[in-house]
């Protein structure tokens, strides 16, 4: 009995956490002044793409899976009931990024700098210290959303995040500062 009673009290503090991270998500975009970090939404099964992938060309590129389709649309559907205000709305050139973007929030426009930079070393310095240099400058209430690959937002926080997860950060020293997450 005694851990049966453990085991309901720590589902309530985590159901609570999570109210409460949520809850803390919402309120920092309406804060503004935010980079919003998306990773694309779920992909079919695999890691990177084919080899001779051609961006412009989503035959050759994993893709958003029907699940990730709907993932982006939740994304939108929740920002949007939120009333959350987003300035820009920019992505990768990868099919998987400009699709979850486009379905989300219904626009996007390609940024080079936040194109992914799987297995390319050099890129990554140049693209995420462009990236933070934008950043600096984004004052509130202006929001961007940033639409990119794991590889990228990894390099700009230091943490991980799961497809379709999104990261409210503001700029902190040499990266963006993870100060809310949700999963969708």
């Amino acid at each position: 009995m005694l851990q049966r009673r453990r085991f309901l009290a720590v589902c309530v503090l985590a159901a609570g956490g999570a109210r409460a991270q949520s809850s803390d998500f919402w309120a920092r975009l309406r804060e503004g002044g935010n980079v919003v970090l998306m990773r694309h939404a779920r992909t079919e099964p695999g890691v990177g793409d084919p080899p001779g992938f051609r961006l412009g060309e989503c035959a050759t590129q994993r893709n958003l899976s029907a699940e990730g389709r709907e993932q982006a649309r939740r994304v939108g559907e929740a920002f949007q009931r939120e009333a959350i205000r987003l300035d820009e709305v920019r992505n990768s050139a990868w099919c998987r990024c400009v699709d979850t973007a486009q379905l989300a929030f219904g626009r996007q426009g390609v940024w080079t700098p936040i194109n992914s930079f799987f297995g390319s070393a050099p890129a990554r310095e140049a693209q995420t210290r462009e990236v933070l240099a934008a950043a600096r400058a984004l004052r509130a209430p202006t929001n961007w959303m940033l639409v990119t690959h794991q590889v990228n937002i990894t390099a700009l926080t230091g943490e991980y995040l799961a497809m379709g997860e999104v990261f409210v950060t503001r700029p902190q020293g040499e990266r963006l500062r993870v100060l809310a997450r949700q999963t969708f």
